[in-house]
């Protein structure tokens, strides 16, 4: 009878383990972006993508079924803000590792996807380049956050961040304040009417007097006010 050689299986055990691949769920709700991001993980020997999504509900179901190691996960989604979903993910998952993919500009929304609980956050400007070491990092139990959100954040952390980038709020009436905050968390102007019981136009109008009543020049220096603001720690208008 031939005995069978167990002196080498706890070795074998232990390759298998390392050389197991991690399982990505990729959330985006554009395609094209999906499938890109799908092409390049999939190409990258430590990771495999086991599952996609475009929406909170579909994201849900994903991790139930698939139970992925990491999720890459968009800010914008059909039918929620992805910070909403990440919280909700960091409760009912809290081993999965999160790693937040956004159009947005990486010191406008690094922190308050870190504040949410995520464990990195990368721009899709960079996404291309920088994903496979950002899910490298993140398996690893480190963090990632690209160069201008680490100085934007020690900026912050050392007081340079300045409150004139806020002043003039007290002339917005408490609808407009209100407008102003669901900016600074993020939300689109379609998920603000939502949350208000407004029409999208009621919104884009909120939206052009809060410009005119604190000078700004456009959309991207709305944005950078509500998010400077609300990191400063104001108040939520009623």
């Amino acid at each position: 009878m031939r005995r069978r050689n167990t002196h080498n299986a706890p070795r074998k055990g232990r390759a298998n383990a390392a050389a197991r691949r991690a399982r990505v769920l990729v959330v985006d709700d554009h395609p094209m972006v999906r499938e890109r991001l799908v092409e390049i993980i999939n190409a990258e020997p430590g990771f495999e993508v086991c599952g996609q999504a475009d929406d909170r509900a579909g994201t849900l179901a994903q991790l139930q079924a698939r139970s992925p190691d990491i999720v890459l996960l968009d800010l914008r989604l059909k039918d929620s803000h992805g910070l909403e979903l990440l919280r909700e993910i960091r409760a009912r998952w809290p081993a999965v590792r999160v790693l937040v993919v956004s159009m947005h500009d990486e010191t406008l929304f690094a922190e308050h996807a870190l504040a949410a609980g995520a464990d990195g956050y990368i721009s899709k400007q960079e996404a291309t380049r920088n994903i496979v070491r950002a899910l490298h990092v993140v398996r690893a139990g480190q963090r990632y956050l690209g160069a201008a959100a680490v100085e934007k954040i020690v900026e912050r952390l050392c007081g340079n961040a300045s409150r004139a980038a806020v002043a003039g709020t007290a002339a917005l009436s408490p609808r407009e304040l209100k407008v102003f905050a669901l900016i600074g968390q993020g939300f689109s102007s379609p998920q603000i009417a939502h949350a208000l019981g407004l029409d999208r136009r009621t919104v884009e109008t909120y939206r052009a007097r809060i410009k005119a009543k604190l000078n700004l020049r456009s959309g991207d220096e709305l944005l950078q006010q509500a998010i400077a603001w609300s990191q400063l720690g104001a108040p939520p208008s009623a």
